[in-house]
């Protein structure tokens, strides 16, 4: 039985690491849907390569940092229990790799290829496996002291805070150190409008994100007795919420509406497992007033140029999601309890000031010494890797 046990244990999480790196897809048709048509070679490319970079990056530093797990042993060792140790690792990379991914849409048509590889080795490497230990696997001892000082311990079951906010906010300081595109906030104070490229893409994008986030957060459970019907019923209970209220507030805007879903997924991660639905439907609301709201005055009122709204879509709403975990989940409110709103405060905030930190320290050393921008003439022709430097002619790209 033990050994029908393992083998489904592997086949559960490899299958959720297929889902996940599947949304890796729906990043990148986002992403391309969002940006001008020019730079969405540099999109498709960019995400690609990032993974593959993370993927390196996570096997040689990263899990070790967060979990002190080595994979320089033995083929005998490493196929113990079905290789399960290993699937475990993929199925992580999977959320290790979307903060390059978040910040990719943040920093979209102005930002260098090269130097965006650099962080993403060591934001996958060193700061992400970091939070990502002290929240999953009892890292220095911040859990301990947490809970003995609220009750509880930090609950993040599915990563609103270690994955979304902490690429979000992460995302913020790579934006604000990078300024905006050019001519994007004009001399005489008006703003020139890049509207999407493709909504087809767009939503596509948003689809492939939505369907795989059922893996995201139902394979959480890592092991198929752990599995949980409420995680999934949650999920999407948040992501109806999130574009209802999207929906409404952004007047059914295409860009908004399509965002809605993904902004109640982003918050409903945390608590998924502990919510009762109606909790998560309110939280996915809520999640979804939080990314209209913000994306307007960031992008409107604040001059911060954030792409894809990645600071308000991940940084805002999977700090929102930390938070609504310690409220919603509680039995008061029909949750399973085990959760205390200081702890998740605490453990929200030491996610997004480490974030920031780990943020303004990678890119702000590679602006210093290699340089984060494209020249005025790259950002005007398209970035790093597009149509104009891959042999299109002005035919073939009208045709594109």
């Amino acid at each position: 039985m033990d050994q029908v046990k393992q083998g489904t244990d592997a086949l559960f999480i490899l299958l959720g690491a297929i889902m996940v790196l599947a949304m890796h897809a729906g990043f990148a048709f986002l992403e391309l849907g969002t940006v001008r048509k020019k730079n969405q070679v540099n999109a498709l490319v960019k995400i690609l390569v990032d993974f593959a970079v993370s993927t390196l990056a996570y096997f040689l530093v990263g899990y070790g940092v967060a979990y002190g797990v080595s994979f320089f042993t033995g083929a005998e060792t490493l196929a113990a229990k079905n290789g399960y140790e290993l699937v475990k690792f993929f199925f992580l990379l999977t959320f290790a790799a979307a903060i390059p991914a978040i910040v990719s849409g943040g920093i979209a048509e102005r930002a260098r290829f090269g130097p965006q590889l650099i962080a993403t080795a060591v934001l996958v490497g060193l700061v992400y496996p970091v939070f990502e230990g002290i929240t999953w696997n009892q890292k220095f001892g911040i859990q301990a002291w947490i809970k003995a000082a609220t009750g509880a311990e930090f609950h993040d079951f599915a990563g609103s805070v270690v994955v979304h906010a902490v690429g979000g906010w992460i995302g913020l300081a790579a934006v604000l150190l990078l300024g905006a595109r050019s001519n994007r906030y004009r001399k005489d104070g008006a703003m020139s409008a890049h509207p999407p490229s493709s909504i087809p893409f767009l939503a596509l994008g948003a689809w492939v994100l939505a369907v795989g986030w059922f893996g995201f957060n139902v394979m959480s459970a890592q092991t198929i007795d752990k599995i949980s019907g409420l995680v999934a019923v949650n999920s999407l209970m948040a992501m109806v919420g999130g574009t209802l209220v999207a929906a409404l507030m952004g007047r059914n805007d295409p860009g908004f509406a399509y965002n809605g879903p993904l902004a109640g997924l982003v918050a409903v991660c945390a608590g998924s497992d502990v919510m009762h639905p109606v909790g998560a439907l309110v939280v996915g609301g809520v999640a979804g007033a939080i990314f209209v709201s913000m994306f307007t005055l960031t992008q409107n009122r604040w001059k911060i140029d954030d792409v894809l709204g990645v600071w308000p879509l991940h940084g805002l709403c999977g700090a929102w999601g930390g938070v609504a975990c310690g409220i919603f989940g509680l039995p008061a409110l029909g949750g399973l309890g085990g959760v205390s709103l200081g702890a998740q405060v605490l453990g929200t905030v030491l996610g997004v000031a480490w974030a920031l930190a780990g943020g303004f320290a990678v890119y702000g050393l590679l602006k210093s010494f290699v340089g984060l921008r494209l020249t005025a003439e790259e950002e005007f022709e398209g970035a790093d890797l597009s149509i104009h430097k891959i042999g299109a002619t002005p035919e073939r790209e009208a045709s594109w």
